[in-house]
Formats: structure tokens, sequence, C-alpha cells
């Protein structure tokens, strides 16, 4: 993997990121409230689901 393929996934990173306050701010913020009201232990749940869920497609992807 080159440096463009990289600054590459990180732009699409930053797009769809971008698409959900886009699209709905009002849901959006609602959305960040019930994440704030998440303990640590929930946190780091959904994080570890996150991070299984890309390693996964990169591995399904290479």
């Amino acid at each position: 993997m080159d440096s463009g393929t990289f600054w590459l996934a990180m732009a699409l990173v930053l797009v769809i990121e971008g698409l959900f306050p886009f699209l709905s701010p009002a849901g959006w913020r609602r959305m960040f409230a019930q994440i704030l009201q998440l303990n640590d232990g929930q946190l780091r749940f959904f994080g570890m689901c996150s991070i299984l869920a890309g390693l996964f497609v990169i591995w399904f992807l290479l």
C-alpha cells in the first residue's frame, strides 16, 4: 500500500463521517447525546466491534 492509497482511505473516512451530520443534523445531535450516556465498558465494546468489523473487511478484500 502506498501513501496515496492511505490518504484516499482517510479522505473516504471523512466523507462517510460527514454524511450523517450533513443529512440529518438533529438526528446526529440526538445520537451524540445518547452516546454520551453510555458508560466506558459500552463504549469500549462498540469500539472493539468497529475494529473487528474493519479488520474483517480488510481481510476479506485482501
